[in-house]
């Protein structure tokens, strides 16, 4: 992950705990990225690491959805063909999985899984599907 996604996923998770304390523990990162050597690489992969998985998750059922996958991006970041295959392949099983290119996104995104009422509609401003 790039130093700006690195900040914006570091705000977003700061305000997660900030709002929602209670629930702080059902969101965590999953630290695939960064630079590593070669035996480091080597274990975390025998590990069970996975190119494509998602930066944040929120082990947290809500609106049919097993749980909310959520990629980190710049605002002219692009996901990787492994991204993508793993959001096909995690939405297959149930999940929500979406992009978020800012912490007012993420929030909003949050208050809706949350069912708090929205400070907007999310139709075609966050990248998610179903």
């Amino acid at each position: 992950m790039r130093n700006i996604e690195s900040n914006l996923q570091i705000a977003c998770v700061r305000w997660f705990r900030l709002q929602y304390p209670r629930k702080a523990n059902l969101l965590n990162s999953v630290p695939n990225g960064g630079a590593r050597n070669a035996i480091t690489g080597a274990i975390i992969k025998k590990e069970g690491a996975v190119r494509g998985v998602a930066d944040l998750e929120l082990n947290m059922a809500a609106h049919g959805y097993h749980g909310l996958k959520i990629e980190m991006k710049t605002a002219k970041g692009r996901q990787s063909p492994f991204q993508k295959q793993w959001q096909k392949d995690i939405e297959a099983q149930g999940y929500l999985y979406a992009i978020v290119r800012s912490v007012d996104d993420f929030a909003e995104l949050l208050r809706w899984y949350l069912d708090e009422p929205p400070k907007a509609r999310l139709q075609g401003r966050l990248t998610f599907s179903k």
